[in-house]
């Protein structure tokens, strides 16, 4: 049966939200004139008002459309979170360009091939990157290199610390081109200028946000100006607390995956927020900015809440500014919850999305019923269904395991150049995620696992997440993934990686006698293999496919 968004109040009533008629940048804009004084920024210890951060973006925006850009043209931005991110993403948005986020990352391969499929002309990069893109620029079909380089908006002293003691270690000292572009050049010449006015719909496309390729080839999700911007009111709308123009998000997140993009970057920076970023998770790191910035909302994803739960020296830092955090990207074990409310005193509550809906499309309730193992609810203006897996298109009753459909206005247009990939995914206005999962008789859902990643083992189904569960409870465990594994005669084997916590020490036998208490017969692991680290996307989700190609290769040898 179908079931529309549930208000965790007063269950059973649909609750809506009136969405401003506007573009990404025009919700920008609008903020920078409101809270013109306020940080928007804080990188590296340098924050930068929202005035200044809306001058820099007009005068990059007047400098992409002197380069020819206009309405519709592609710009890759090929940045970690850093200053320069939020100045490149306003300013193409503000001409009605479309933005392609690209992970820093990717090898040349992986950036020709998104360069070329995203038909990008234009790319904004680091000094870092710039010979790798100078070395597939032809082949990529690049007309404009913009490069800057990660120290331009560090503090004075900071700077000059970075180019004395790491600048050339790290490839940032590089000769730039005669015909290339330099990003803060670009912003001085152009300083005072005004863009053209381009008449932007919230109906165009705004981004061609490519899939992490965790399951495959990566596609690029069409994202319009009115599914990132209805998303981030969504957010906001169930951070039922959430105090417009007063609120610092901690920005680790990368800003090239949607999760990042929409929960920290457009929920902070359209409505009057500071962001404090950080170019990537190091737990040192992020504890010290925690402790110096005091980041009232924090989204992250599991293996960051176990890092900082885990963390030896945890009670030297002052970790209760934090109020809300929701993790998506993958399931946050129920141990790992509870700890870290304790150590925080916040809210921790488990969502869930994709980069084609923007991603967030269901979470549990902030400060309303929320239920252990579940994703939650729906967002606001958000329907699902749970189909059968087989044809997808016969309804699967309340309690019953089928792939979950969602429909709802952050919902892409549908895959670049991939006509049969979108049919597959977008049937009637619902788009097919791929996941399993049931739903209880109040709405709540439960993500069983991906229907790719389901293990059949001697003939029953297998989810992975079932046994991730109970060896995440474990108290010398830290990290745990599961994979199936070929196996001639059961099909497939499970298998267990598993990281322990410092200092603990067990053995296979240890682990699937604990699984043997607390599973079924055939979801014990039959293998299990002690690791230092899991193999991750940049944004922390373990990569299951990666092990099973490394089990593959073994098995050649």
């Amino acid at each position: 049966m179908e079931k529309v968004w549930l208000n965790y109040y007063e269950p059973g009533v649909p609750h809506s939200i009136d969405y401003p008629k506007h573009n990404l940048y025009e919700l920008f804009q609008k903020a920078a004139q409101t809270y013109k004084s306020n940080p928007a920024v804080n990188f590296m210890g340098r924050e930068m008002s929202y005035g200044e951060m809306h001058d820099k973006v007009r005068s990059l925006a007047s400098a992409l459309s002197d380069l020819g850009i206009k309405k519709g043209d592609r710009v890759a931005i090929h940045l970690p979170n850093c200053t320069q991110f939020p100045i490149a993403y306003f300013a193409a948005l503000a001409i009605g360009a479309i933005v392609v986020p690209c992970n820093p990352l990717y090898v040349a391969r992986e950036m020709e091939y998104q360069l070329k499929d995203s038909g990008a002309e234009t790319i904004i990069t680091l000094t870092r990157f710039y010979k790798m893109i100078k070395g597939i620029q032809s082949k990529a079909n690049l007309k404009n290199i913009i490069v800057s380089n990660i120290k331009d908006y560090f503090p004075g002293f900071l700077s000059f610390l970075y180019t004395v003691a790491k600048e050339k270690k790290e490839g940032d000292r590089v000769e730039i081109a005669g015909e290339d572009y330099i990003f803060s050049e670009l912003i001085d010449k152009y300083s005072g200028k005004t863009p053209p006015t381009v008449d932007v719909s919230p109906d165009d496309r705004a981004l061609f946000l490519y899939t992490g390729g965790t399951t495959g080839r990566s596609k690029g999700a069409i994202l319009l100006h009115r599914n990132l911007a209805s998303n981030m009111f969504q957010v906001k709308a169930w951070c039922t607390d959430y105090e417009e123009g007063n609120e610092t998000i901690l920005g680790v997140l990368p800003f090239f995956h949607s999760y990042g993009l929409t929960t920290v970057l457009n929920l902070g920076l359209l409505n009057g927020g500071k962001l404090v970023l950080l170019p990537r998770f190091v737990l040192a790191d992020v504890l010290k900015t925690i402790d110096k910035q005091k980041p009232t909302l924090f989204p992250g994803v599991p293996t960051m809440y176990v890092a900082i739960n885990n963390a030896p020296n945890l009670q030297k830092y002052d970790v209760k500014s934090i109020r809300v955090c929701i993790s998506g990207a993958a399931p946050l074990p129920v141990e790992v919850q509870k700890v870290f409310e304790q150590n925080t005193g916040g809210k921790l509550v488990e969502g869930y999305g994709l980069s084609e809906t923007s991603p967030v499309t269901h979470a549990n309730p902030v400060y309303g019923k929320r239920k252990a193992g579940s994703i939650g609810l729906p967002v606001p203006d958000t329907d699902y269904k749970i189909v059968d897996v087989e044809t997808g298109e016969k309804e699967i009753p309340v309690g019953e395991i089928g792939e979950l459909c969602v429909r709802g206005p952050q919902v892409m247009e549908g895959y670049l150049n991939m006509p049969d990939e979108t049919a597959k995914s977008l049937r009637d206005g619902w788009f097919y995620t791929g996941d399993i999962a049931k739903a209880d008789e109040e709405g709540y859902t439960y993500i069983v696992d991906r229907k790719k990643d389901m293990v059949i083992a001697g003939g029953f189904n297998i989810y992975p997440r079932d046994v991730e569960e109970i060896l995440f409870a474990h108290p010398k465990v830290m990290e745990a993934a599961v994979a199936g594994i070929t196996d001639p005669y059961r099909g497939e084997t499970l298998k267990a990686y598993v990281v322990l916590k410092e200092w603990q020490t067990m053995t296979e036998e240890e682990v699937i006698s604990y699984c043997k208490e607390n599973l079924a017969p055939y979801k014990v692991p039959k293998l299990v293999e002690f690791r230092k680290e899991l193999p991750k996307t940049m944004i922390g989700k373990v990569l299951r496919r990666m092990l099973k190609e490394e089990e593959e290769k073994k098995m050649k040898q």
